[in-house]
């Protein structure tokens, strides 16, 4: 499973959350985390928080089962409604890749193959 933090990484509170909360909902088969705040801090809003704390801005990649029979709106509100506290202390904006292990591989929801 790749749903661990990089060895040696200095993921922050948000970060971390973010990280704790998916993989309990999702039992996600991959996991990445991308904290990309550092590319905002001189917007407008950004730059009114101060820069924020740091933790603005992610980019998420998930493959997960969980999302087997459910669209993409449902998939991010699933996640939107997990990191609502986040967003409400200050996540600003998330960028979700959501997919099944079959939307990735479609081979491997083919089965064994089988020959004659």
């Amino acid at each position: 499973m790749a749903n661990h933090a990089p060895v040696g990484s200095n993921m922050g509170p948000v970060e971390t959350s973010i990280r704790d909360k998916l993989t309990t909902l999702l039992q996600p088969l991959q996991l990445t985390i991308t904290n990309e705040s550092h590319l905002h801090r001189h917007h407008a809003a950004m730059r009114a928080q101060g820069g924020g704390n740091g933790e603005t801005h992610f980019n998420v990649s998930i493959i997960s089962a969980v999302f087997e029979g459910k669209s993409t709106i449902e998939r991010h509100r699933m996640i939107y409604a997990a990191l609502s506290d986040e967003l409400a202390q200050g996540l600003h904006a998330i960028s979700l890749r959501t997919k099944t292990p079959e939307e990735v591989d479609p081979a491997s929801a083919a089965g064994p193959l089988m020959t004659s």
